[in-house]
């Protein structure tokens, strides 16, 4: 029996985990100081009383033999599917029903949608970015190649770099607004991507996890706003931030028909790799989700999200009066920040926790190009983001 020799070039551990293992440990140590975590990008804030109301009836129709519900379409229900096209009908970018895919969340589909490529095919991975990315192409032993932010580009890399070293990519990673330094891509900016991902036959894997967050009409919250997009790309999102699913659990991968490559129409492979490998996501939960794209479920999430863009404010205001140079935190929930004194990521991760009690994001933890800074997250309650800055004010 042979295993998987690509698992054991992965780190020990998720930098979730190490974050996790690190601020339990100082809570032992500690027990009477009060930690103020902003690091994992965790809600905070409640199911919405809609979508509440709507698992609830999910529940009781259950509970009722003429009203109960086995086995679901692996795809999503048609109620579901259908309010995602309404959805993004508001975006102006139309949608077929069967184009729209129900999962249990983005990390999911992010790693499980490579199970259509090629283990051989050339991968591009902005750097700094979440490491899922990484880790699901570690393991699958593919060649991978880093497009890198930095502040001169504002950590949104473009493809010259890609042009000018010959690499020709087969799958291109985009998150926007990004994780972790909450930088969003402008509309001419992603149709440069667009552009080169057709001229190379690659496919953009687009992660619009936190579209909700942004409010400036002129920016795009979904790649197929951008012309040609529906060639090249697939469009992963979820519910877990516009909607606090985490605990829940839902999100939808978006796979255009026109998505042809190698002999293989891609919508009907991965609708072949789910029904294969996947039994869909519960009904209680699509009910709630469903309730989520109606017009008062919509305000209600929104108001959430409104709180969590009010705290990245707070913390971002904070950085410009200390003179710390950041990005992020008005279009996303997340400020990246450049640490002070020249401290590498995980000595400023240290530094706030042993004298502020706060817990951040260490930059490296998202890769090579993220050493030297750190993300701060604004989920959590007004007060508590207010504390952690009153704390950082008084050690910096």
């Amino acid at each position: 029996m042979q295993i998987n020799k690509h698992f054991l070039e992965l780190k020990d551990s998720y930098l979730f985990s190490t974050i996790a293992k690190k601020a339990a440990a100082h809570v032992e140590a500690h027990p009477d100081a009060k930690v103020l975590r902003l690091g994992i990008g965790d809600v905070t804030r409640p199911l919405v009383p809609v979508v509440v109301d709507a698992m609830t009836a999910a529940v009781a129709e259950m509970g009722q033999a003429a009203t109960f519900r086995g086995y679901g379409p692996e795809q999503g229900y048609p109620f579901l599917r259908e309010a995602l096209q309404k959805y993004y009908e508001g975006k102006g970018v139309k949608l077929a029903a069967d184009e729209i895919f129900m999962g249990d969340g983005a990390k999911s589909d992010i790693g499980n949608i490579l199970d259509l490529f090629d283990k051989n095919n050339n991968v591009i991975i902005p750097d700094p970015v979440y490491p899922a990315y990484l880790d699901a192409n570690i393991m699958a032993g593919r060649n991978v190649y880093f497009v890198d932010g930095n502040e001169e580009n504002g950590f949104l890399p473009m493809p010259e770099s890609l042009v000018q070293q010959g690499i020709n990519p087969d799958l291109i990673y985009i998150c926007s607004p990004n994780n972790p330094t909450g930088s969003v891509y402008t509309r001419s900016q992603l149709k440069v991507w667009v552009d080169y991902a057709t001229y190379c036959g690659a496919i953009i894997l687009f992660d619009a996890a936190y579209e909700c967050f942004i409010t400036d009409p002129d920016l795009p919250t979904s790649i197929f706003e951008i012309p040609g997009a529906r060639r090249c790309a697939i469009e992963i999102a979820s519910l877990s931030k516009v909607a606090g699913f985490t605990g829940v659990r839902c999100g939808y991968t978006i796979v255009p028909h026109e998505l042809e490559f190698d002999g293989g129409n891609i919508n009907k492979m991965w609708n072949r790799r789910q029904t294969t490998k996947f039994n869909g996501v519960s009904y209680i939960v699509q009910r709630g989700a469903e309730a989520v794209f109606t017009k008062e479920g919509m305000a209600q999430c929104m108001e959430s999200v409104g709180a969590y863009l009010a705290n990245a404010k707070i913390i971002a205001q904070t950085m410009k009066e200390l003179n710390i140079w950041h990005v992020g935190g008005d279009n996303a929930p997340y400020i990246w920040l450049k640490c002070p004194n020249n401290m590498t990521s995980w000595d400023f991760f240290d530094f706030l926790l042993a004298k502020a009690h706060v817990v951040g994001t260490p930059g490296a933890g998202f890769g090579a190009k993220g050493e030297g800074y750190f993300r701060l997250s604004a989920f959590n309650s007004k007060e508590n983001v207010e504390e952690a800055m009153h704390r950082i004010k008084g050690i910096l």
